[in-house]
């Protein structure tokens, strides 16, 4: 008896199991009669008859996450890259999602895997780091477009990490070590010419300045000398006016000829003490004969 209880409840159990369905809010369900589609169960409480009806798929109805592997890519330089991803994809339809293929997340990581290396295929090594929006713009794209008849989603796609071999990434620190030389070469010499540049324009506004004073000391000494040469000018020319005066009046031109005459005097003097041969005019010498034929005949009376 109590095993045919325990049968009849365990039966029981199963028929209520495959009776009364919980849809939960994050799913659909597809039930199949007879090995035939028949109907889409959205969440709630569901009833399906027992051996005619079956839950064939769960779909979950949230974004999912999936990691895309990493995979070995050639890049336009002939540059071998390890790359990796995240596809994120919604399941919009149920029945093609359940019918449109075998497997959509498995598809979607394959589909993600080839359209990433055709992408990386078409740009250069150095642009798989600064194009990275563009290449997820574009797996995004085609990865749409490829999934729609299976009802999925394709949200976005994000690439996680591009690395390069340990050759090329040694390769990359040996260049990027000769860029940063290059770059410090290029600093030091332009800071030696902007030295340079400096120095050589001091030394010419030193110049300039310099020539400036001797221009300016030049220019002061020619006004000094022209100033004086007028001070003396009007000096000589106020002199002669009061000569001129002077000789104009009484007597006057007596005392010019008298002061002409010892000027004369002083000079014959002078010229006479410096010459070693004396030079005297007609009538000093027939002076000088006169008073040595008076001092003879002086001298003869003085004998006798």
């Amino acid at each position: 008896m109590w095993t045919v209880l325990l049968l009849v409840l365990a039966v029981a159990i199963f028929v209520v199991y495959n009776t009364f369905i919980i849809v939960e809010m994050r799913e659909k369900v597809i039930v199949e009669r007879f090995g035939k589609y028949h109907d889409t169960l959205e969440p709630g409480f569901h009833f399906v008859i027992p051996f005619v009806d079956r839950v064939a798929y769960r779909h979950e109805t949230r974004e999912q996450v999936l990691d895309v592997p990493h995979q070995k890519c050639i890049t336009k330089d002939n540059i071998e890259v390890e790359v990796d991803g995240i596809v994120y994809l919604k399941v919009m339809d149920a029945y093609k999602a359940s019918y449109g293929i075998n497997d959509y997340r498995l598809a979607a990581v394959n589909l993600a895997q080839t359209t990433m290396r055709s992408e990386v295929g078409k740009i250069t090594l150095d642009d798989t780091f600064s194009e990275r929006d563009a290449m997820n713009e574009a797996i995004v794209e085609e990865l749409d477009k490829a999934s729609d008849p299976w009802g999925v989603k394709v949200m976005r796609y994000e690439l996680k990490d591009i690395q390069p071999s340990q050759d090329i990434v040694l390769t990359m620190e040996q260049q990027m070590e000769a860029e940063r030389d290059k770059r410090a070469e290029i600093t030091k010499s332009s800071g030696d010419r902007d030295a340079q540049i400096n120095t050589s324009e001091g030394e010419r506004e030193a110049s300039i300045l310099m020539s400036e004073g001797r221009r300016q000391q030049r220019i002061n000494e020619a006004e000094g000398e022209a100033r004086e040469t007028e001070l003396l000018a009007a000096a000589t020319a106020n002199g002669i006016e009061r000569v001129a005066e002077a000789i104009s009046q009484p007597g006057g031109s007596l005392a010019v000829k008298m002061r002409l005459t010892e000027q004369f005097i002083d000079r014959l003097g002078e010229v006479v003490d410096g010459a070693d041969v004396s030079v005297l005019p007609m009538e000093a010498a027939n002076l000088k004969s006169f008073f040595e034929g008076a001092s003879e005949v002086t001298d003869s009376v003085r004998g006798t």
